[in-house]
């Protein structure tokens, strides 16, 4: 069964699509706020995201780079904000479709059809696990038996890159471009230094990593359950 999250601070309008999905053989979860939102969303793991941008705690863009930390998720947007700027900013935030409050409940649900048949085809919680540490990619925290390990949030970014391609090299130029922007691909002693750094706070033997793997000359690959000689 489909599991829908709406996110919506309206409560009469997220009791009407509740009532609408549930009646069309939905799962519902529902939240009022961001925070909230994102929690839930780690949790139930939904197959779609109806979210509206105008929210008490945090903005729904907010919410979207949250959910794009560690999901692909379909996220369909609700906003009373017509302008093509806003459509345009969360689009490249990372949102797949965009309604215009008020709208059509019949429009809604089409899309909301239209986004679950783009549903990848296995679901991952967003914990990765290894035998040092653990990143929880909804929290945005890494842990170790030792407890938190505090990240500068480039540090993060590059781990959150990482860890989300398990067993992928991830070239030089992709990181640096995602991390830094486009201006900075041929800037690769900002990864030698990040990647330095990263390893001394989460790998056992940092100057022999399990983890976080170099490949020369071409970028670096994230190997959660290494064989006992990687290097």
């Amino acid at each position: 069964m489909t599991r829908v999250l709406v996110v919506d601070d309206e409560p009469q309008l997220l009791r009407v699509l509740r009532v609408h999905l549930q009646a069309r053989g939905y799962e519902v979860d529902a939240a009022a706020d961001g925070r909230g939102a994102l929690e839930l969303a780690a949790q139930s793991l939904p197959d779609v995201v109806v979210l509206d941008l105008g929210l008490p705690d945090v903005s729904g863009v907010e919410v979207i780079a949250g959910l794009r930390g560690w999901t692909q998720v379909p996220i369909i947007i609700l906003s009373v904000h017509d302008q093509e700027a806003d459509k345009i900013t969360a689009l490249d935030a990372g949102a797949d479709d965009y309604v215009t409050k008020p709208f059509s409940m019949a429009e809604l649900l089409a899309r909301v059809r239209a986004a679950s048949r783009r549903v990848p085809a296995t679901k991952q919680p967003p914990i990765i696990r290894t035998d040092d540490f653990t990143v929880d990619l909804a929290a945005k925290r890494v842990t170790t038996g030792s407890g938190e390990v505090r990240l500068t949030p480039t540090e993060w970014h590059l781990v959150e890159l990482l860890v989300t391609n398990p067993g992928r090299l991830v070239s030089q130029r992709q990181l640096l471009r995602e991390v830094w922007g486009p201006h900075a691909e041929s800037e690769t002693a900002y990864l030698r230094v990040y990647m330095a750094q990263i390893r001394r706070k989460l790998e056992p033997e940092p100057t022999q990593p399990r983890y976080f793997i170099t490949e020369p000359g071409m970028g670096y690959r994230f190997e959660p359950a290494p064989p006992t000689d990687a290097r």
